[in-house]
């Protein structure tokens, strides 16, 4: 069973991007039924062309992506999520809109890259992808299909600590 990943920023133009760009390319890499997406609550309408850039720059593949709303994944025919990320605090701290399936919710935080001063944007961006690189690793490792929500939930919190 294809395991759906959500992963929510506010503008879904930088962190969410580069998550979304890692966990499926990480996915793809070690042949894991995992799919994220992502989504903002209040969605800018493009992507940061500096994390398109930190993607591409390690050979992950972004033909599709676009800035989107989380309602798209409340709609009717949207994949049921089992898993819901937030990346940016204020997110984190948005009522969250009622996700079909019930999915397990962790918050994994990343300073916002867009924020670096304009010389370090680019090394920003960078770091950012391999935090999130990382983490998406960690997730990957576990057996996703086999494990309760309340596991899971342990699991994802676990992570969010390292």
């Amino acid at each position: 069973m294809t395991v759906n990943v959500l992963i929510l920023c506010t503008h879904n133009s930088a962190r969410s991007v580069l998550a979304e760009g890692m966990l499926n390319h990480w996915a793809q890499v070690l042949g894991k039924d995992v799919r994220a997406f992502s989504a903002g609550s209040a969605p800018s309408g493009r992507i940061n062309p500096r994390a398109l850039e930190a993607l591409r720059a390690t050979g992950v593949s972004t033909d599709g992506y676009r800035s989107k709303s989380w309602d798209e994944f409340i709609a009717d025919g949207a994949p049921e999520m089992h898993v819901v990320i937030t990346v940016c605090d204020s997110a984190a701290a948005e009522q969250c809109p009622y996700w079909p399936g019930s999915p397990v919710k962790v918050h994994w935080g990343y300073p916002d890259p867009s924020n670096a001063p304009e010389g370090e944007k680019a090394s920003a961006f960078d770091l950012t992808r391999q935090a999130i690189g990382y983490r998406m690793l960690q997730l990957l490792a576990l057996p996703l299909n086999d494990l309760s929500a309340v596991d899971l939930q342990a699991a994802l919190a676990r992570i969010s600590e390292s």
